[in-house]
C-alpha cells in the first residue's frame, strides 16, 4: 500500500493485515474491491490501496486460514470472490489488536513523556 500524492500515509509494515481482518470483523464478508474501498473510507482517504499489494496480503489471510473465499455474484451482478474471516481469524484478530494496543502504549509514553 502506498500513498500516491504526497498528502496520502504509507501503511506501516504489518497493519494491512489488521485492516482487512477488522474489515471482515465489521462488516462480514466483502470482496477485494469492497475490502479496498472500506479501508479508504475508514482512513478518511489519507490511504491508497495498491492492489498489487492488497491481494498478495489476502492471498497470505486465506492460506493461514484466517479468511476463506467464496465465489459469488456482486452487487453488479458479476462474479467476485467474498472474503469471510473464520474462527482462527477471530483468534488472530485478537492477537493482533493487543500486540498493536500494547505497542501504541509503549510509543504513547515515548511520544508524551510525563513528568518525572
Amino acid at each position: 500500500m502506498r500513498g500516491c500524492v504526497s498528502n496520502k500515509l504509507d501503511v506501516k509494515q504489518g497493519t494491512l493485515a489488521l485492516m482487512i481482518l477488522t474489515t471482515l470483523e465489521s462488516l462480514g464478508p466483502l470482496h477485494g474491491y469492497g475490502i479496498a474501498r472500506r479501508i479508504e473510507e475508514t482512513s478518511g482517504q489519507r490511504l491508497v490501496l495498491n492492489y498489487g499489494t492488497l491481494y498478495p496480503a489476502l492471498l497470505k489471510l486465506e492460506q493461514a486460514g484466517y479468511i476463506k473465499p467464496e465465489w459469488k455474484a456482486s452487487e453488479n451482478n458479476r462474479r467476485a470472490k467474498f472474503y469471510a474471516l473464520t474462527a482462527a481469524g477471530r483468534r488472530q484478530l485478537a492477537r493482533e489488536r493487543k500486540e498493536w494496543n500494547e505497542t501504541a502504549d509503549l510509543l504513547s509514553a515515548f511520544l508524551a513523556p510525563r513528568p518525572t
